[in-house]
């Protein structure tokens, strides 16, 4: 079900990007986070959803600049190379929805464990 979400997810911050005639940096990071948290989940089974360790682990450095930009300019990135974005944003779909056909994570969990593990977790807070 995972794979379905991230697929979800991005197609969502697709529309947003389609509706901005000038990029915004924030929803275009945004679209990298999804779609790199989705990648290394189905790759690793592990959920990091922190940017620049997934931008290193899956050679994107181009990142770093992007998330200094964010904090400098709240509104449009005039000085964004949308083509070049819009490109590896595609690959990354590419590479995601190749993941999920080699993903060994189960389609299904166990939901009975999952109840379990919540339950010890939330005791453990208690006490």
């Amino acid at each position: 079900h995972h794979y379905h979400h991230y697929r979800g997810f991005i197609a969502t911050q697709r529309k947003l990007l389609d509706k901005q005639a000038v990029k915004i940096t924030k929803t275009v990071l945004y679209a990298y986070r999804v779609l790199l948290t989705g990648l290394h989940l189905l790759r690793t089974g592990e959920v990091e959803a922190h940017l620049p360790p997934l931008a290193q682990e899956y050679r994107r450095s181009f990142l770093t600049e992007l998330i200094a930009l964010k904090g400098e300019e709240k509104g449009p990135a005039l000085s964004l190379d949308w083509s070049f974005h819009d490109t590896q944003l595609r690959e990354l779909e590419g590479q995601l929805d190749k993941a999920f056909q080699e993903s060994t994570l189960p389609e299904e969990r166990d939901r009975g464990s999952v109840s379990e593990f919540l339950v010890r977790w939330r005791c453990q807070q208690l006490s």
